[in-house]
This record gives structure tokens, sequence and C-alpha cells, in this order.
């Protein structure tokens, strides 16, 4: 197969314009063509406002070695793809089929790959189905009532489902797992678009569909799902589990149990500490919700506020401060909102969410800095959780329940002492507010995280601004506190994908394996196949 590379063309053109500009790099006519795919697209900003789309098409050409030898261009390749394996089932044998806690990606593709090859996996999850988890969700945030069991963080589908469904991963992927998760996706209703998009995304209302879908397969190849169903202890013999205990009534036996928990089961993560399960603290990243006008992040990227030809623009942004802590942007949410992403009572967290039209009037992302166990109080393997639970409290105080939110002019007169200048986005843009899903309150931001975070937070914010024209500015807002950006915690587990407890398989992100949908997914279809590699199939 040939790759061919770099092929730009202008922001309006057509799939014959696609085709034709490949053969023309070829040099063949486009009849020569047997057949051709599109591997990548991309924008090229880089003489904005006059936009670019450039792509990677892959193609089956008549006489392929003589068109090679012919076309000199460097934007020309031999490709060979690597297709997705699962392995040969292993010689052991299951007395009990195996289980899979937590229905996030993790779950949900280790349940899918173990489904498929015939292992009737059992998935249990403490939420509920992503049908009901959607009711659950839209009251807590137009009436305030939290449901600690089915929420933002959990029910079926995992944190990720109320985000902006980014499926980009910087994870280096020699088995084919990565395009495999994609395949996966566009077969449960993803659109196609996100096996080739530079930064593919699905957006909350198409992922709902999509999570759905992918449980009915599950279980259509004899796979079950348990909602309502939380696991609170583990039944051991010495270092080997042996069951796990449901809603602390039932009992299930079972020798193979994969903990895909997700990074906010702090429950969980206390039973398993007092099952002496071997865990660490790892550092991971704070910090505070940053929204401005999406016309005015689309004039930055693409120097035009509005094309219907061009997505709602993204951005990523890094600064490395004084202190030598960096501040960087974290899940950006094009044309987003900030949401109320709590699950503990009397605490309060928010994410960023996007609808797959990323069509809202404001663009917002995380600004984080990172945290490590010499930041948190004692050594204890979860005082990384006790850390997100002090600053989730203080961030609930402040707000008095509803989402603090602050102007960063505020904000940062507060941390530094440095009066406010006039905001020219509020001038331009004299409509913009806050785009918020559940209650929200002006308040005093700047006194949810330790003063060392904030004083990085605004040296970081202001670096940014000197490079990014606007972001920066007093009148954009902050809204806090984000702290669930990855696990706090780190599950050991060994090269058979086990704990120290056998038959015990940490995975995914909250285990401390992942960060995001695609990599999340990948880990549970890495521990799917070091169960299929070691044991046979289960009747």
């Amino acid at each position: 197969m040939i790759r061919v590379n770099q092929i730009k063309l202008p922001l309006s053109h057509g799939q014959k314009d696609i085709l034709y500009k490949t053969a023309k790099i070829l040099r063949v006519n486009p009849e020569k063509i047997m057949s051709w795919q599109i591997v990548k697209k991309s924008i090229d900003a880089r003489k904005k406002p006059e936009i670019a789309i450039i792509y990677s098409v892959d193609v089956y050409v008549e006489s392929e070695k003589k068109v090679l030898a012919a076309c000199k261009s460097g934007q020309v390749q031999v490709v060979k793809t690597v297709p997705y394996k699962f392995p040969e089932e292993g010689a052991e044998t299951f007395s009990c089929r195996p289980i899979i806690i937590g229905t996030g990606p993790a779950g949900l593709f280790c349940g899918y790959l173990l489904a498929k090859n015939g292992y009737r996996p059992l998935i249990l999850e403490r939420g509920k189905c992503v049908e009901k988890r959607m009711e659950d969700v839209e009251k807590f945030w137009q009436e305030g009532v939290l449901n600690p069991m089915s929420n933002v963080q959990f029910g079926e589908g995992g944190a990720g489902t109320f985000s902006d469904g980014k499926l980009n991963t910087l994870v280096k992927d020699k088995f084919g797992r990565s395009r495999e998760v994609l395949k996966i996706f566009v077969e449960a209703g993803a659109p196609e678009e996100i096996l080739y998009e530079a930064k593919p995304h699905i957006g909350t209302d198409i992922l709902c569909k999509v999570v759905r879908n992918l449980r009915e397969q599950i279980a259509a190849w004899g796979g079950e799902i348990k909602f309502d169903a939380q696991v609170t202890d583990l039944c051991m013999d010495g270092n080997r589990v042996t069951g796990v205990i449901v809603n602390d009534t039932e009992t299930i036996p079972c020798e193979a149990v994969v903990l895909a928990i997700g990074h906010s089961a702090r429950d969980t993560f206390e039973m398993l500490d007092k099952r002496r399960v071997p865990m660490e603290a790892k550092a991971f990243a704070v910090g505070l919700r940053i929204e401005h006008p999406r016309g005015m992040i689309n004039k930055i990227q693409y120097g035009q506020e509005e094309n219907p030809l061009l997505p709602a623009a993204s951005y990523k942004v890094t600064a490395q401060t004084s202190s030598g802590r960096g501040v960087y942007s974290f899940c950006m949410c094009p044309g987003g909102y900030v949401v109320n992403a709590s699950s503990e009572q009397g605490k309060l967290a928010v994410n960023g969410m996007s609808y797959s039209g990323r069509n809202g009037s404001n663009s917002n992302s995380a600004m984080i800095v990172t945290v490590t166990p010499e930041d948190y109080e004692g050594d204890s393997p979860l005082a990384g959780v006790a850390f997100q639970r002090k600053i989730e409290e203080k961030a609930y105080q402040i707000g008095a329940g509803a989402i603090p939110v602050e102007p960063y002019g505020d904000y940062r007169l507060a941390v530094t002492g440095l009066k406010p200048t006039a905001s020219t986005l509020q001038q331009e843009y004299p409509n913009f507010a806050p785009t918020v899903k559940g209650a929200y309150c002006m308040a005093n931001v700047h006194d949810i995280l330790p003063k060392v975070l904030n004083e990085a937070l605004v040296e970081g914010i202001d670096l940014i601004g000197q490079n990014v024209q606007g972001f920066a500015d007093s009148g954009a807002y902050l809204s806090g506190v984000e702290s669930r950006t990855s696990s706090p915690v780190r599950i050991m587990r060994d090269e058979t994908g086990q704990s120290a407890i056998q038959g015990l398989y940490p995975c995914g992100e909250g285990a401390g394996y992942a960060g995001g949908i695609t990599s999340a997914a990948m880990d549970g279809m890495m521990i799917a196949e070091k169960i299929g590699a070691r044991y046979r199939r289960f009747v």
C-alpha cells in the first residue's frame, strides 16, 4: 500500500479534489487508483485567515512498483498496517466467568473483547445505565439533587461520557489497539470521521448512544452488565481473590477480577487499602476552568470568528513558571460548557463538556498545575484523595453548593495584589457570560487552592497571555475546582497485569494506567488480552 502525505487543499473542496491531487502527486491518471481512503485530516492555519486542509491518503494503485519508481516526491511512502489481533486462548480453565468492575472505557472495552472472544464476562457497575444516568445528571444540574451513585463520575460509560468525548491519545501503539478502539466506536454508531481526524471527538450526545450500543453488543455475545451493583468488598484466600461482594449482601465467586473502577471511586480505594492491595499515591493535576467566547478563540486560531466550513477552534497551551511548576491546558472544550461534576455530598468538582456540534457560545479548558505526593499531608496511598476532598469541600463552601465563578482580573488581584486592567474581551463581546451546566455564582475562587498553586496559575496564565492575545484578559471567567484530571492513586500490577493479589487485574485511569477515553480503552483491551492468553474460553 502507498501512503501519500501532505495533500494540501483549500478549505472549500470536494472528494474528487482529494483524488485528483493524490493522483497528481503520484503522477498517474485518477483511473489508475483502484481504491483509496483518508487516514489523516488536519487543519493548516499557519497563514490565517487563509485556511487549508491537509490529508494523508492510503492508495492501492495499478503497477505499484512502477509508480513508486517514477515518483520522486518525499510525500510518498510504502506502509504496512498492523491489524489488531486478539491472542489465542490460554490453557487454564475458568471455574467462574471473569468479573469486570466498572463500565468506563477500560471496563467496557475489556468486556467487549472478552465477550467477543467467548469469555462471557460479568460487568458490575455501581451506577445506572446511560439512559437513566442522563436523567439523574440533568436533574442534578437543574435542581441540585445529587445521586452519589449516578452522576457525572459514576454510571455506564464512566466520567468520559459527560465530557467532550476526545479520542486522541499520545500513547505509542505497536499493537493496533488505538485504531481498533476507533473502529469499535464507529461500529457502535460514532461518525466515521473519527478514523482519520487529527483530533477526533464524539461529543456527549453521541457518546451516550455509542455506550448503549456497546452494552447491547456485549450482551449479544453472552456477556452481562449489572447496574446498581457496587462491589463493596473482595473475598480472598491468602493472596488470591476468590470472589466479590456486591452491595454488602451478595457474594459472587470468581478467580479473575478486573479493577476498572475509575478515578473517583474513593470508597473502593479505601476498601482496597484495608484489604492491603498494594497502592501508592501518585502525582496528578488540579486547577480551574477558564472560559472565553468561542468567536474569540476562533479568531485567534483561524483569523476569523465564524466559518461554516470550520469546526470550533481548539488550543493547547503551556507555560513553565519560576517555581518550577508547569501550567498547562487540559480537556479543552471548544463551544462547550463548564459542568458540575461532583460525586460526593458537600464537595464540588467541575469538568468541561461539549456536544458533537461544539456550538456553545463559549470555549473552555482546565488550566492546571501538577501536584505531587510532596504536596499532600501524610504518606498514605490515599493522601492524594484527601487533598482532592479538601479543595472540593472548599469549592462547595465558597459557592454554597453552586459552582463558584470569578473574573480573571479579580482572581489575579487577590493572588498578586496587581490591579486588573480594563477588559478588552468584555468590550468586544458584551454578552459574554459563563456557560455552565448546573447552578453557579460569583464567588472568591481564589480561596479554593493553596497559595502556591494560585501563584503558579496566575504566572502561567499571564505568560500564555503574552503569546496568545486576550487569553489572560481580566474579563475571562475562572471556575473551580478542577480536581479529577486523573487518578491520585496507582494500584500496582506486574507484567502479567495482576496485582500482588493474584487474580486481581488493576486497569484503566482509576488504577493509574491511563489518561483519557482512548488510552483507558486501550488499557482495558490489554488486560483482556492478558486474561485471554491465560485462560480457555468460558463455557
